[in-house]
């Protein structure tokens, strides 16, 4: 078992990396190619389970660490290794792959071979940022990220005769990847300084505050800025609407949240404390602000894809919100969210994408009355919208709560206050879409449509169930999930300086002596 410890990140870092390989070594068969691209997910979402099966929870520091040589000059380590912040992102990545398989079993049609490649190097991008810890590392699996998300989406379009898919893949990778170049540049500078990439010893050469304060800010913003986008922040979403309306659902499930919210907790709040609590004020009052504008704009949307998109920028910001109240409960509940975003969002996904496979819309208005036709996928579309909703006995609830009450008593009321109007915009948008496509008057089409075809498969019902399960079982039990999650954030959520804001002007100081 320990050398099983010993080597188990590798494991799951090159285990779809080598189903990726294989599927572009075979010949380019559908079958062939869905079929071993199923198998190595699965492969990998079974090595990731080992990882909560031996972690233990009130160990500090990180578990399952592997640190090699890899270059000598520069001084590039071969170092992973998870602890409680990164090790429920980890499997969840793990099992998002399946899933993601499963949804594009009959959507893909052509160049299968070239999908399910890349698609395998994306999650191997995705598992490689959340177990870095040497910064050059990281960059490199952040980096690899973009790419394979750009081509899927530029190929797999579903508006590509339109020129939908092209646009969206460009205006996604300028995004993402422009604000990368200031994250390298920041990156060299502090090896330049310290002669060191590794997380660790950074950390503590920016705590012993050897580092030139002045331009450690400017480091700093240059980290927040490529996180930002990714998460995305308000003001930095113009990538998201696109995106969920063009990419396929297996990309479209991980693009957002994920890595932007790790990376901003590890690598801006954890190694720049003291300039992440400079920037409160303003992530406070954008997360804040992000809430309601994206809960207003989804509620006027005539395209699921687009409310999806808009509804995902506004659950998004409660985590940004948690983030930078620093307080542990809001880091608990932000990690918390991220994970129920990652699972209500796949689940909408698949559901979503169900529908327009059927009828080949996303047009709210051409739906109508389907709950009568198609009883399960109803049943669980309400599900997933609950939980997103944040209804109590379900996941949604438990992020939201932890991040508002701590909001509320340790950071701000105002803003607290207004977060909040945003989860009662969050039920109007979601019910009103459950109402007009399930319940409202049946449509011509709906009408139409052969009887046979309407319901969920037995395909659809297996990538589904799981998924509403895990809603339930987060909802009633959080404790599985929140002890490991707190060993993680906690050093994060102490001093130097805890937050506090009094409606004081976003531009002032952060006040110290406020209330964990």
């Amino acid at each position: 078992m320990e050398f099983t410890n010993s080597i188990i990140l590798t494991q799951i870092l090159v285990t779809p990396l080598v189903g990726a390989l294989l599927v572009a070594l075979l010949p380019d068969r559908r079958s062939l190619s869905r079929g071993v691209a199923l198998t190595f997910s699965l492969l990998t979402f079974f090595f990731t389970l080992h990882l909560p099966a031996h972690f233990f929870a009130n160990m500090p520091g990180f578990q399952f660490e592997e640190d090699i040589p890899w270059l000598v000059s520069p001084a590039i380590q071969y170092h992973v290794g998870v602890d409680g912040l990164s090790l429920w992102l980890v499997v969840l990545t793990g099992l998002l792959a399946p899933i993601g398989v499963l949804a594009s079993w009959k959507t893909i049609q052509t160049r299968s071979k070239v999908f399910y490649s890349l698609f395998l190097v994306q999650q191997t991008a995705m598992l490689g940022v959340f177990v870095s810890l040497d910064l050059m590392l990281y960059y490199g699996f952040w980096e690899l990220s973009l790419v394979p998300m750009a081509i899927l989406i530029a190929m797999y379009s579903r508006n590509i005769t339109e020129n939908g898919g092209p646009r969206a893949a460009l205006r996604f990778f300028l995004y993402t990847f422009i604000p990368s170049a200031p994250l390298l540049v920041a990156i060299l500078w502090l090896y330049a300084k310290t002669g060191s990439f590794s997380f660790t010893m950074l950390q503590g050469a920016v705590a012993s505050g050897t580092l030139p304060a002045g331009p450690l800010c400017w480091i700093a913003l240059a980290f927040l800025l490529a996180f930002a986008v990714k998460v995305p922040v308000l003001g930095l979403h113009g990538w998201l609407p696109d995106t969920f309306s063009e990419a396929p659902v297996a990309m479209a499930m991980v693009v957002a949240g994920k890595l932007g919210l790790y990376s901003l907790i590890r690598f801006h709040v954890g190694l720049f404390p003291m300039q992440a609590r400079q920037a409160a004020p303003w992530l406070i009052a954008l997360a804040a602000i992000g809430i309601l504008y994206g809960a207003l704009l989804a509620l006027v949307q005539k395209d699921f894809w687009k409310l999806l998109a808009y509804g995902t920028l506004s659950s998004l910001s409660f985590c940004t919100l948690g983030i930078y109240g620093f307080t542990l409960a809001g880091l608990d509940g932000s990690v918390y969210q991220t994970l129920n975003e990652g699972i209500i969002g796949a689940a909408l996904f698949v559901l979503l994408g169900v529908l327009y496979d059927r009828f080949g819309t996303s047009q709210i208005s051409t739906f109508g009355g389907l709950a009568q036709r198609a009883p399960s996928l109803a049943a669980l579309f309400v599900i997933a919208s609950l939980a997103m909703i944040g209804l109590p006995m379900l996941n949604g609830f438990i992020g939201e709560f932890l991040v508002l009450s701590s909001t509320f008593t340790a950071v701000t009321w105002g803003w607290a206050a207004a977060a909040t109007i945003g989860v009662v915009l969050s039920a109007a948008y979601m019910l009103t879409l459950v109402q007009r496509i399930f319940y409202g008057p049946p449509s011509g089409q709906i009408t139409a449509h052969p009887e046979p075809a309407l319901d969920l498969n037995m395909r659809e019902k297996l990538i589904l169930y799981p998924l509403v399960t895990l809603m339930l079982v987060m909802g009633i039990f959080p404790n599985l999930w929140l002890s490991g999650i707190q060993s993680g954030v906690r050093s994060v959520a102490n001093p130097p300086a805890p937050v506090v804001m009094n409606q004081a002007p976003a531009s002032q100081s952060l006040q110290a002596g406020g209330r964990q």
